[in-house]
């Protein structure tokens, strides 16, 4: 007969029993899952040329987060503190950047428009000049 202790209940229990957002569960082991999807956004991004500013930017922030996970040494609480964000969301939001990645791909958002803009597409008002 097993005689369950301490020990052995904590580790058959979840970290905490709900995230506090209607909607999004307790990832049962969200730290791989993480370094696993910053990963793949980082294989992705490696398609898009090197002068993409898309690219760079995500790029840097992708390394900046994975570093941060990497640096919590498998600890969730620290990498929570870390990322200033749950895991679970910090999974979405690693998840929503790798599916933009692929459609940036698609859309080859990096190439010049097929037809011109129209003159003052791109003009802003700026208080200072008018």
């Amino acid at each position: 007969m097993l005689r369950v202790t301490r020990p052995l209940l904590s580790a058959l229990q979840p970290l905490k029993a709900s995230t506090g957002i209607t909607g999004l569960a307790v990832h049962p082991d969200p730290l791989p899952a993480l370094k696993s999807t910053y990963t793949s956004t980082l294989s992705l991004l490696s398609s898009l040329p090197a002068t993409s500013v898309y690219r760079q930017a995500t790029e840097a922030i992708t390394k900046h987060r994975l570093a941060l996970v990497d640096g919590a040494n498998g600890d969730i609480a620290a990498a929570e503190k870390s990322l200033e964000a749950q895991v679970e969301v910090a999974i979405e939001e690693a998840k929503d950047e790798e599916k933009l990645v692929g459609k940036m791909i698609e859309w080859k958002a990096w190439e010049n428009l097929e037809t011109p803009a129209p003159e003052g597409q791109w003009r802003y008002f700026d208080p200072n000049t008018e």
